[in-house]
């Protein structure tokens, strides 16, 4: 599947749509559309159709208006993109209620961005190396930064702190979002494909050859009735990758002291 990438437009242009400092012109009509509404549609475009069928005279028919009075907004499909994200982040809203501490923080960080890829899978095929830093994609970082703040770390664990927790959910949401996809693209559930494929396998399957693997597949696939259960998978990852900073914060600590 190929990927999109983030940043890769003219850079000027991207941050004045995204932060809105573009001068509006003194005359002429007022303009019908904004940069908001753009993007709103853009992503709803490529949430039912996937982002391959996202283009400019697309979106501009969804709008209803010319291909070439929406490059008068929106330079191109690479401006487009950094717009797109950046108005899907603006979804992670503040977290609330979720306990003092790091922990707490980071894991509902974790958890309302893993529902954010599954919302919008598209996400998933914009690479984000250099990303678009419109003010939700800081706000979310800075919302990640605040949550490790006065644990004794210096700022480039806390970067990389972040940089962790975000590597992680996307892997995760990748898997979720593939096994979506799969029940979608088949009208199969992961039971239902494995009732078909089952006896097939067992006919092939050679247990005295890989004997861990027959005796592990055999508990995990009665556990989640399909070959992999991604939620199951996820909150496990989770807990561990937290568990593992937890102890990493606690000897950083006391190496202090």
């Amino acid at each position: 599947m190929k990927s999109e990438f983030s940043g890769a437009g003219d850079p000027q242009r991207s941050l004045e749509l995204l932060w809105g400092t573009r001068e509006a012109p003194k005359r002429g009509p007022r303009p019908s559309l904004t940069v908001s509404r753009i993007g709103a549609v853009a992503i709803a475009l490529a949430d039912g159709e996937g982002l391959a069928a996202l283009s400019m005279r697309r979106v501009a028919d969804e709008l209803k208006v010319s291909a070439m009075s929406l490059y008068t907004y929106v330079p191109g499909k690479a401006e487009l993109l950094d717009v797109m994200l950046d108005c899907a982040y603006s979804e992670l809203a503040p977290a609330q209620g979720s306990g003092p501490g790091w922990r707490a923080h980071l894991e509902e960080l974790a958890r309302s961005s893993l529902a954010l890829y599954v919302r919008h899978p598209w996400m998933l095929q914009v690479a984000t190396h250099r990303p678009a830093l419109g003010p939700y994609a800081m706000a979310l970082y800075e919302r990640g930064l605040q949550a490790v703040a006065g644990v004794g770390l210096g700022e480039l664990e806390m970067d990389l702190v972040v940089t962790l927790v975000a590597d992680y959910v996307r892997g995760a949401a990748r898997s979720a979002v593939d096994a979506a996809q799969a029940q979608a693209a088949t009208g199969q559930t992961d039971a239902q494909w494995w009732a078909r494929y089952e006896q097939a396998f067992q006919d092939v399957f050679d247990a005295a050859r890989f004997p861990l693997a027959a005796r592990v597949g055999r508990a995990a696939g009665e556990a989640y009735q399909a070959a992999h259960d991604p939620q199951r998978a996820f909150e496990f990852g989770l807990a561990r990758l937290l568990d593992g900073l937890d102890g990493y914060i606690r000897t950083r600590t006391s190496s202090v002291v």
